[in-house]
């Protein structure tokens, strides 16, 4: 995933100004009922055949963390879903049972309301990340890296809570910030992968990852999920945090 491929794609949702998306609605819009079946069978198949083929791979990851620091294999959290909507929210815990949540708290707080990035990068390139969270453990590092902390999400997918793509589904205390809209990006239902992971991520802007949200939720197809999940499992096998 080249950042010059990640310009176009931003590029192309900026062309829609807010009044000219609230006034246009798509047909495979994923704010329209009709088209939520079809990305509900995708949905159940491909995550009854994930958890079937890689649950070796799932239970090693179980006893690396037990392992590794004392706590809970999960990580739970309320996230807010479609329209709002709490949930539970599960993933794999990365961090110490102890950690102080204020750092993240105050860099959200800066990232929407200023549209600050948290600090620089390698060769100039800006991130919109905590890189150097304290509260991470060693197999937390490790399974951030390539993504595979997201993985008990799969039952998220299963409840309906979630999609295999969509936006990313905010903390309380992100949404408390968000702008009207901002909210737009709950239009649909929330996924663990979107058109943000697989074009930048942490190099985006928080103004541009909503963009690139409402652009996915307008220009929905079954082809783009496609497309999408299989550009994660690129990223995810070359360890790029997507």
């Amino acid at each position: 995933m080249k950042h010059t491929r990640t310009l176009n794609v931003v590029g192309s949702a900026q062309q829609d100004s807010p009044t000219r998306v609230r006034t246009m609605e798509s047909r495979n819009s994923l704010a329209n009922r009709k088209a939520l079946p079809l990305k509900r069978v995708l949905d159940l198949v491909l995550t009854c055949l994930i958890l079937v083929g890689l649950s070796p791979f799932l239970l090693l990851i179980v006893l690396a963390i037990k392992i590794g620091s004392s706590g809970p294999v999960l990580h739970t959290q309320i996230r807010l879903g479609k329209k709002g909507r709490p949930f539970v929210f599960y993933k794999f815990r990365s961090m110490s049972v102890d950690g102080d949540d204020a750092e993240h708290r105050s860099y959200v707080k800066r990232l929407i309301k200023a549209g600050n990035p948290y600090e620089g990068g390698k060769n100039g390139k800006l991130f919109f990340k905590i890189s150097d969270d304290g509260r991470v453990t060693r197999v937390g590092k490790l399974i951030r890296k390539y993504s595979v902390d997201e993985f008990p999400q799969l039952f998220n997918v299963l409840r309906g809570e979630m999609s295999l793509v969509g936006p990313r589904p905010p903390l309380p205390y992100e949404y408390e910030d968000y702008s009207d809209w901002d909210r737009r990006r709950l239009d649909g239902i929330p996924g663990i992968t979107g058109l943000w992971q697989v074009s930048g991520k942490n190099t985006i802007p928080f103004e541009e990852m909503v963009k690139l949200d409402i652009h996915y939720l307008k220009d929905w197809s079954l082809w783009l999920d496609i497309k999408i999940i299989f550009r994660t499992i690129h990223a995810m096998l070359k360890g790029e945090d997507c």
